[in-house]
């Protein structure tokens, strides 16, 4: 009985030596375990011995080695597959980086991840001489956020198209002590004549689902144009105000004050003149209590005066002195009382943008914030006089956006000012739409106070926006917000889908950045 594919068909390559002999055992055994299936199926297998058909591993480095020199002459038609090492850009040693510019050349760029050199080395292959397709497991990163133009660009250059794709899931090595992964598979081709596949991972039921009829999966392996979405530096829409970063302490703790430490610091009456709530993305969200000692216009004879201003301004002149001189810490440690300067702090009341939310989330979780409450750097603030931004940002149209083009913590989401808001796609409002929007943005505010009190003053924004246990009410003010805010982007009324949603958004964009 003879085969039309073997494992001697099969050519792979392993950096390190063990691994690269456990994987030609481990394509043996798999060869065997088709043959029992193919026992069971037909009641006869090919005969395997004496072993004369083996896979060809090189234990070699796959950035460096030239792959066609490990095929058959012969070969007309290739299919590369495979599972590259994930590294980020801040995890790579100094000769991965360099392999990834020897690989990339002209189109490198320092936001990719290790694994996209797989990806350029697979098209580099084939260029004019093969047939065939690749495919390969890799980080959620490369379809999220600013990575994506860079990575799927020259790809699609190349004359490549999206044939199938696995969306966000979680990786499963089977092996004890696993680190939290979260992956997707893309699997390329250079054919006109192909149907392709989506899947996406189901995080209730922990199972994956394959989309029905998929028109084209797009660098963001969603179902939409295919648009490449490029940082910009200032908002795309003219209507919404630029958002900025909050100031990041650099201090090593000394000048933010935990809950254990409020008691301490405050009875010192000096250092209590200079207390001032303090807000990261993960308390503004679950309505946590936290503080920092805000000494921009300190008076000198104050941390004279003071044991607690004086000890914890010591201790971080101290550290930031010990920090690599190149770094920003050491940078600054002649202002040791200042967290770093940011030209860019709010003089009112602003809103609050958390970097990261939950994925769980329907609506994009921001606040009110007053003057008082100084922002770190893990809170975006944006100045919001008329209440339209916060309107527009707590819409399922943002969350919608913030999905497809933004960056991910694991499988959160990550706000970027640059990648998410200054792209986000907001056509010219008339005056009494505008209104309409702030009027039900409002609306908002008022059912969530209203919630506060019912509970004894005080609910998370977490607790208030659990997807499993959201207030009617809420849902119902964000329902009338999403009427005016899909009309705002060229809806002609409710959008049924966040799907929908998105062909509105794309469209919008392709109009706004057309040359």
């Amino acid at each position: 009985m003879s085969t039309r594919l073997s494992i001697s068909q099969f050519h792979g390559i392993e950096i390190n030596w063990w691994p690269s002999r456990i994987a030609e055992v481990a394509m043996f055994l798999s060869e065997f375990q088709a043959d029992r299936a193919l026992a069971r199926a037909l009641g006869q297998v090919p005969t395997r011995l004496p072993i004369t058909s083996v896979a060809h591993i090189v234990h070699a480095d796959a950035l460096t080695t030239n792959w066609r020199e490990m095929i058959p002459a012969e070969a007309t038609k290739v299919f590369i597959f495979g599972n590259p090492p994930f590294l980020g850009q801040w995890t790579m040693s100094k000769a991965q980086t360099s392999a990834m510019k020897t690989v990339w050349g002209k189109d490198y760029d320092g936001y990719l991840d290790f694994v996209t050199a797989w990806f350029w080395k697979a098209v580099q292959f084939f260029d004019q001489d093969f047939e065939g397709e690749f495919a390969f497991v890799s980080t959620n990163s490369i379809a999220q956020g600013q990575p994506v133009p860079a990575l799927f660009g020259p790809i699609f250059r190349e004359g490549w198209r999206i044939k199938f794709a696995y969306h966000t899931f979680p990786w499963d090595s089977q092996a004890p002590g696993q680190a939290a992964v979260h992956c997707v598979i893309t699997g390329f081709t250079r054919s006109e004549d192909y149907k392709p596949r989506l899947f996406e991972y189901d995080w209730n039921a922990k199972q994956t689902r394959e989309a029905a009829e998929v028109k084209s999966i797009n660098a963001y392996l969603l179902d939409a144009p295919n648009i490449l979405v490029k940082k910009r530096s200032k908002p795309l829409s003219q209507q919404l105000p630029v958002v900025v970063r909050g100031s990041q302490p650099t201090d090593n703790g000394n000048l933010i004050v935990e809950e254990k430490d409020y008691a301490e610091v405050s009875a010192d009456p000096i250092a209590a003149k200079y207390l001032r709530p303090f807000r990261m993305g993960k308390e503004l969200v679950r309505g946590l209590d936290r503080w920092c000692l805000w000494l921009e216009d300190v008076n000198p004879a104050d941390i004279a005066k003071s044991p607690v201003l004086k000890k914890r301004i010591e201790a971080n002149r101290e550290w930031r002195s010990k920090q690599t001189s190149t770094g920003d810490a050491y940078k600054l440690k002649d202002i040791p009382h200042l967290m770093r300067p940011n030209k860019e702090y709010p003089q009112t009341s602003y809103v609050g943008i958390p970097v990261v939310v939950s994925e769980t989330r329907d609506f994009y979780t921001v606040s009110l914030l007053p003057k008082t409450t100084v922002p770190g750097n893990k809170l975006f603030t944006a100045l919001d006089p008329s209440g339209f931004l916060f309107a527009v940002m707590s819409s399922s149209m943002f969350i919608a956006w913030q999905r497809a083009v933004g960056g991910r913590m694991k499988s959160d989401l990550s706000f970027s000012s640059t990648v998410v808001w200054n792209n986000l796609p907001l056509p010219e409002v008339t005056e009494d739409l505008r209104s309409k929007i702030i009027a039900a943005g409002q609306k908002i505010l008022e059912v969530r106070e209203a919630l506060a009190e019912k509970h004894g003053g005080r609910v998370s924004l977490a607790d208030m926006y659990n997807p499993l246990a959201m207030n009617s009410d809420l849902l119902k003010a964000h329902k009338e917000l999403d009427r005016h805010v899909d009309k705002a982007f060229g809806a002609a009324k409710l959008c049924a889908s966040n799907n929908k949603r998105l062909e509105i958004l794309f469209a919008r964009y392709a109009e706004l950045t057309a040359e």
